[in-house]
């Protein structure tokens, strides 16, 4: 049960470094919203989706958040690096980083597997 502590902790401290802390610091910079525009999406989004990531990514973090609560951030977590893949794959072809958000599904897919087997 304890390597399963410790898996969930280090997924999920990534998810919720990268997706909620540096969304927050990083979204209204200048290359942030160039490449909010440059996959065809308005600036608003890039506003929307921050505040998303930041929820969801407290969701995560917060022991007493209500399982059912955990289960919509883990799934808005993979619809958003899903999509992140096909809109770089729809706009700039296969290229290395056309994957990145890909690396980020397997880690929220440890995550998640590791918090099911600490939670149940």
């Amino acid at each position: 049960m304890k390597k399963y502590a410790i898996i969930f902790w280090i997924t999920t401290l990534i998810i919720f470094l990268f997706e909620g802390v540096m969304s927050a610091l990083t979204f209204n910079t200048p290359m942030a919203q160039e490449g909010i525009m440059s996959l065809g999406y308005p600036l608003y989004f890039g506003t929307m989706l921050m505040v998303f990531k930041v929820l969801g990514s407290l969701v995560l973090v917060i022991p007493q958040v209500p399982k059912n609560v955990k289960e919509w951030a883990y799934a808005g977590f993979g619809i958003d690096f899903v999509c992140a893949f096909v809109s770089l794959w729809v706009v700039g072809g296969l290229t290395a980083i056309t994957f990145f958000p890909l690396i980020f599904v397997g880690i929220l897919t440890l995550s998640y597997i590791s918090w099911k087997k600490i939670s149940a």
